[in-house]
This record gives C-alpha cells, sequence and structure tokens, in this order.
C-alpha cells in the first residue's frame, strides 16, 4: 500500500478500500516520481481500440473507470478514484441517474456513491498530496492519484478508461483516454462520483482543523470568501503554495516563527 506524503504535521494514508476516513497522523514515506516513464507501456497496442465505450463498458473485460477531483482546489490533495462495474450493472446505474458528479447535488452524489460500491467489482481511492502536487505540478499529481487508484484494484482491471487527454504514461495496463469521460462513460463517471464524495468527506474532516477558510462549504476551491480569508489568514501547510492565489502571504507557519 502507498503512503501518501502530506506538508502538514498529518500525512495522509490512503486505504485499499473506502471505509472510514483514514486517520491523520504521521508515518513515514517515500514520494515516488510520477515523471519515470515505463518504456513498455509507451505506445503500446490497446486491444479493442476500436470499440465505442459502450461496448467497451459491456464488454467482458474487467474495465476500470478512472477521474479525479480537486484538480483546482486551493487547498487539500488531488484525489482520484477507480472502478470497475460489473457489465450486467450499467443500465441499472444509467437508470439511478449516475453521470458527470458536477452535475449532481451532494445527497444524489451520496446515494450513488453507496450503489455504485455495493455492485463494483472493485472501487478505490488514490490520492496525490500537496507536498506532491507542489513539487510535481498539478497534472502529473493527479495522474499520479489515478495510478495509484488503479493499481489497488483487486482483481486488476484489464482495461482502463481515463477521464481526460492525458495517458498515464507509466500504467502498464491497455488504457483509452477519454475527454469529458465523464459525460460519455458510465464507468468514468461512476468513478468521479466516488472521488468526490471520498474528497468532500476529507475536506470537510479538515476543516476543523483549519478554521476561517469555509472549507466545509467551498471544499478548498478558490471562493471568494476563501480568497480573503488568504489575505487575512495567510495559508496553512495545506494550500498549494505553487497555486497563485496561495503565494500572497506567508503561510501562518512562517508568521509564527518570526515572532
Amino acid at each position: 500500500m502507498d503512503e501518501i506524503e502530506s506538508n502538514d504535521g498529518i500525512e495522509f494514508q490512503s486505504l485499499p478500500s473506502l471505509e472510514p476516513l483514514p486517520p491523520l497522523q504521521p508515518v513515514k514515506s517515500s514520494v515516488e516520481s510520477p515523471l519515470a516513464i515505463d518504456q513498455s507501456s509507451v505506445d503500446r497496442p490497446v486491444e479493442f481500440s476500436s470499440l465505442t465505450l459502450e461496448e467497451v463498458e459491456r464488454s467482458q473485460l474487467r474495465v476500470a473507470g478512472v477521474d479525479e477531483v480537486g484538480r483546482g482546489a486551493l487547498f487539500g490533495p488531488v484525489v482520484a478514484a477507480a472502478v470497475i462495474l460489473p457489465p450486467a450493472e450499467i443500465s441499472t446505474l444509467q437508470q439511478a441517474g449516475v453521470t458527470d458528479s458536477k452535475q449532481l447535488t451532494p445527497m444524489r452524489r451520496l446515494q450513488l456513491a453507496e450503489q455504485i460500491r455495493s455492485v463494483a467489482v472493485s472501487c478505490q481511492i488514490g490520492m496525490a498530496s500537496v507536498a506532491e502536487i507542489d513539487r510535481f505540478n498539478i497534472l502529473q499529481a493527479s495522474l499520479l492519484a489515478m495510478r495509484r487508484a488503479i493499481l489497488r484494484l483487486q482483481p486488476p482491471p484489464e482495461f482502463c478508461l481515463i477521464d481526460g487527454n492525458q495517458p498515464i504514461r507509466t500504467l502498464i495496463i491497455p488504457q483509452r483516454t477519454v475527454v469529458q469521460g465523464d459525460r460519455h462513460s458510465l464507468v468514468i463517471a461512476a468513478a468521479s462520483i466516488v472521488a468526490k464524495v471520498w474528497r468532500d468527506r476529507l475536506i470537510i474532516r479538515l476543516a476543523d482543523r483549519y478554521p476561517g477558510y469555509d472549507l466545509a462549504t467551498n471544499k478548498g476551491y478558490g471562493t471568494a470568501k476563501h480568497r480573503l480569508a488568504l489575505q487575512q489568514l495567510g495559508i496553512t501547510r495545506q494550500h498549494r503554495r505553487s497555486f497563485s492565489p496561495c503565494q500572497i502571504q506567508l503561510s501562518l507557519d512562517d508568521i509564527a516563527n518570526q515572532k
């Protein structure tokens, strides 16, 4: 299991399941670089590349849908989910309303996330911490979170549908990128819902530790109230220092150290 480094006095340990959130406690970890390329995965022929998304999803392959959330946030980790669904459940989930998580209310996302988890062959979370976002950049951190989620799936997928236009170049499993995949692929939409619910719960939990930023409401995104708090309070260790809105002041710890 990967242990994911954070740049707080906390470090987040990803779980092999989606049960209660991981404890916020220090752990030792090493950060692997997402930039190292496994040459065996580059330009690898992808089986079924001529099939439609629906044909891929309904095939007998173990197909994982993969999506991330929190890419544009100013605070907290980027979180990805990878979901393998039984082909027989695709129609049921379509009828239940599984779609892009951004088009759903929080309550409906929660309900659907539970339904997805109850029928999934496997459903896993991966994270990349604020330290990794600032070290690698948000794109590479997002791909790293996706890779971590995929590698936790048991049984492993035989094919991956990746939201966006960037392949995970360190992944040796055949994959297809899908622009706006959470709107066009049900398994990607399922992953987007699971990731969104999981990350929202984590940020709400962290809001108690970092009051004043309205995190329970904005989930770490740069709302007017959040940006005003940055000007008044400075940044915390869970703010992304590589993002320009977080570069306006010294961190709270820097200010404290100068006193």
